[in-house]
């Protein structure tokens, strides 16, 4: 390589960082107020429709757009499921194909005491007597002390969103089983991001944002159910997609149903209680 070769290429190099020192501290332009107010460009990135206003109830602490599905006196918004929870898949797609969004079932046997809804061990899982789609919904549990109790079988519980899709309740808190069985697992399919488990005896808050499954006419899956959940104000699963009903043995795949089915608190032998219960539809 001769002299004259390196010379040029010298050259072209310091010509770029030149000119790149020169293109990184070109000057920000000044804003001209007055010409911009001559057309007003920002208007055309400006939406302008009616927002409704929601407020939280001071004494109640429930928004107030939200239903309430347990006020602490009855359980009047709850009776017995349609169907039993099932365990395996090959129980679930027969099952979801006969789920509907109304229906009158017996009423809910579980004791209300204290102002807290608690399992009845033995008596069934209950489910609301109104059927929900897309919905924001807070609750709060709490799982007693029980000695000798371990694993699945410490304050074992249960929030299925329309009755197939469980986010797990348990005590999690130095109680070891496997992690998407956890509390605040998205049951067998996603384990949380974190830990966010309080010791028993000790109320503790789910809020979750579900969006249901949608299906085509035809009853093929357009987009799967998602769910967020915070546990004790901690984000442990976000947004994530889940692959069918969340079944103990089986691999999940969906099933078409209806665009609105009820909520379902599971009875699973533990008299775990709930308190302040309450729903935003989306």
């Amino acid at each position: 390589m001769n002299n004259s070769f390196i010379k040029i290429i010298s050259i072209i190099a310091l010509t770029f960082i030149s000119l790149s020192g020169i293109a990184q501290n070109k000057p920000i332009p000044e804003v001209n107020w007055d010409e911009l107010n001559k057309t007003k460009p920002w208007l055309a990135t400006e939406l302008y429709k009616e927002v409704s206003h929601v407020k939280t109830n001071s004494t109640s602490k429930i928004p107030s757009d939200a239903m309430s599905l347990f006020n602490g006196k009855d359980q009047s918004k709850w009776q017995k499921p349609q169907s039993p929870i099932v365990t395996g898949m090959k129980q679930f797609d027969p099952l979801i194909r006969t789920l509907k969004s109304n229906y009158n079932g017996e009423p809910s046997e579980w004791i209300v005491e204290n102002g807290q809804l608690i399992v009845n061990p033995g008596k069934g899982h209950i489910a609301s007597k109104r059927a929900f789609g897309d919905i924001q919904l807070h609750l709060e549990w709490l799982s007693p002390k029980a000695k000798g109790k371990e694993g699945q079988k410490y304050s074992n519980s249960g929030v299925f969103f329309m009755g197939i899709y469980e986010v797990q309740i348990l005590n999690s808190f130095q109680n070891k089983t496997y992690a998407n069985g956890q509390a605040g697992a998205i049951y067998k399919q996603h384990i949380p991001l974190v830990n966010a488990s309080l010791p028993p005896d000790n109320w503790q808050t789910y809020d979750i944002i579900f969006m249901a499954p949608k299906f085509s006419d035809k009853g093929t899956l357009v987009s799967p159910a998602k769910l967020t959940v915070l546990h004790n104000g901690i984000l442990i699963q976000n947004n994530v997609e889940l692959l069918g009903p969340t079944c103990y043995i089986g691999t999940p795949y969906y099933v078409a149903h209806p665009s609105k089915l009820p909520l379902v608190l599971q009875d699973h032998g533990d008299p775990v209680r709930f308190r302040n219960i309450w729903v935003r539809e989306l």
